[in-house]
């Protein structure tokens, strides 16, 4: 069933109780050097990064935030490069394994937060997709996200799922396949492109259907659907890695998933 999504709004009442939490002793607020701390962040991450640095800027005055956004793959390969990230929040937990394996993190990935996969399609849904099923259709014309980007290895996986299912085709990942006709940078531009008519349906993160405009979304069976894993590392050349690690680990907190989990993100594995 086609269920329309709107914008998710920012719920200042529950960013306020956990501000209150965090600072009475409902959750533990860590003692964070005074600092501005550069967070490069996967693009699904967005919108729920501001409710979540807004919390931890009431309980940690302190501490503010400057927040770059981009599919994890290109964020990875900036701080690679040198860019000046003090903290790197993946949408998967590999490209902040590329960043310990090559010395450039502080410490072990941190799994923060876990998302689940949706199918999108333009506003009234003029290509008629009713099931996922439909996307292995001649001439439905699928968006997508570049090989790099960890939408499309979770995508990947749904695929294969799916033509697993009773009633999917047998070569239903090869007819999927053959649909694509554009690779975006992120998640953010094949959601912009849809919204613009100029694809029929994309496979994208059931948080970023959620807060999208001109988007509907087709539902993915539970039995397909592919848990993702976002992690985060401290990027070992921060400028204030005092105040870097505990705001990575205050994101693992009770406070922190509760902006989360209202951001339809599920806990991290």
């Amino acid at each position: 069933m086609i269920v329309h999504r709107t914008r998710h709004a920012v719920v200042l009442l529950v960013v306020a109780l956990l501000v209150v939490a965090c600072s009475t002793g409902g959750a533990a607020s860590p003692t964070a050097a005074p600092a501005q701390l550069q967070l490069y962040a996967a693009a699904s991450l967005k919108k729920v990064l501001t409710d979540a640095t807004a919390a931890y800027t009431a309980a940690n005055p302190g501490v503010t935030f400057a927040l770059s956004t981009d599919s994890s793959a290109a964020l990875e390969t900036k701080i690679e490069q040198g860019a000046p990230a003090d903290v790197f929040l993946s949408a998967d937990t590999k490209n902040p394994q590329k960043l310990v394996d090559a010395g450039l993190a502080s410490g072990e990935v941190t799994p923060f937060a876990g998302n689940l996969l949706t199918v999108v399609v333009p506003a009234g849904n003029p290509a008629g997709i009713s099931t996922p099923a439909d996307l292995a259709k001649a001439g439905v014309k699928v968006v997508a996200a570049g090989d790099e980007v960890p939408i499309t290895k979770y995508a990947a996986q749904l695929v294969d799922n799916l033509a697993k299912e009773q009633g999917y085709p047998a070569d239903f990942a090869a007819s999927y396949a053959t649909n694509i006709v554009s690779r975006e940078d992120n998640v953010s531009a094949v959601l912009a492109k849809l919204a613009l008519g100029e694809g029929d349906a994309g496979i994208v993160y059931v948080t970023d259907a959620k807060g999208a405009d001109g988007v509907e979304t087709v539902a993915v069976p539970d039995s397909a659907n592919v848990p993702a894993t976002y992690g985060g590392v401290v990027v070992k050349s921060s400028a204030a890695p005092a105040a870097a690690a505990p705001f990575l680990s205050w994101l693992t907190g009770p406070a922190a998933q509760a902006v989360f989990a209202a951001a339809g993100f599920t806990p991290a594995p």
